[in-house]
């Protein structure tokens, strides 16, 4: 169950803030435009494999002594 909050809480906020960066915000800057695409793709890149990594993982049982 956590996994799926921390997909959903950090995976589409990562990929929202990835896509303003790289498309909005990015032809507004003209010295650094290459270097906020970039990162606008890499924060969007990274939420992206969050949000898979979210759905994909599996419980762990807990080990008792």
């Amino acid at each position: 169950m956590a996994s799926k909050q921390i997909s959903v809480g950090v995976g589409i906020p990562m990929i929202i803030v990835g896509v303003i960066l790289a498309f909005i915000l990015a032809p507004l800057q003209a010295d650094l435009k290459d270097t906020v695409e970039f990162v606008g793709s890499l924060i969007g890149i990274l939420g992206v494999l969050i949000f898979i990594a979210g759905f994909l993982s599996r419980k762990v049982t807990k080990i008792t002594s």
